[in-house]
């Protein structure tokens, strides 16, 4: 599984259903959205600031990932920036493969 930040941002609209709905009924309804591709929900996180709310999640794999952002997004209650997560162990073997770069005008 890999891991999602989901950065939410919610609408007028959007804001309008979590003050009717609560928070607890907004992070069941992200639950059942991720548990739908396959995935599972790590923590659900409203913020202030820039982002009204953080999720991040275990998905099968990016195009899961990128179902649940663009079908959200559709719905014009809310946008999603999704962040792939990379934990230290990917990391490493990020930095110990062997990438051939040409940079521009070289």
């Amino acid at each position: 599984m890999a891991k999602f930040l989901f950065k939410v941002n919610y609408t007028q609209r959007g804001l309008q259903g979590v003050m009717n709905e609560g928070g607890n009924a907004r992070k069941a309804a992200a639950e059942d959205t991720i548990r739908s591709v396959g995935g599972t929900v790590e923590s659900f996180y409203f913020a202030f600031g820039d982002t009204d709310a953080f999720i991040i999640t275990d998905m099968p794999d990016a195009a899961a990932a990128a179902s649940v952002a663009l079908n959200v997004s559709a719905t014009g209650s809310v946008t999603v920036e999704t962040v792939a997560l990379l934990d230290p162990d990917e990391i490493d073997a990020a930095t110990g493969a062997d990438v051939s770069y040409r940079p521009p005008g070289a």
